[in-house]
């Protein structure tokens, strides 16, 4: 008869024993800091840059077409949240990771290199499909 099976030897799927911990995961937590610290940078350097080159490149002078980035980006995300869910029923997990992770790879090129307001608006809905699956 078995009693207890500890924590750190649960299995997933029939695969070898799952190890929970910091200690145990210490690349995989590594490799999430890494990647959220270029995500937030990123974002950052977006949010502080972007409205810049708005007003002064592309000589927008409404605070509403400045931060249409913004707002393309949000509503984006939102409805891809709302959408992850019910893909998550017809694909896996990875699958949509992978694909959130395609469809960001395009955004800082675009907006480095964007001809028009309408490239940095439409980096911005990428941006948003990519942190929504993700």
């Amino acid at each position: 008869m078995k009693t207890h099976s500890p924590a750190s030897d649960r299995t997933h799927s029939g695969g070898p024993p799952v190890r929970l911990g910091l200690r145990e995961n210490w690349l995989q937590f590594t490799l999430l800091v890494i990647v959220n610290v270029y995500v937030g940078g990123l974002v950052g350097l977006e949010r502080t840059t972007v409205p810049l080159i708005g007003s002064e490149t592309f000589h927008l002078t409404s605070d509403l077409a400045i931060f249409s980035f913004i707002i393309a980006f949000g509503v984006t995300k939102a409805f891809t949240n709302l959408a992850a869910g019910a893909l998550t029923a017809r694909f896996r997990r990875k699958q949509i990771l992978v694909a959130g992770r395609i469809l960001g790879i395009p955004v800082p090129f675009i907006l480095a290199w964007a001809p028009s307001w309408s490239l940095i608006v439409a980096a911005n809905v990428l941006l948003g499909l990519n942190q929504g699956l993700t």
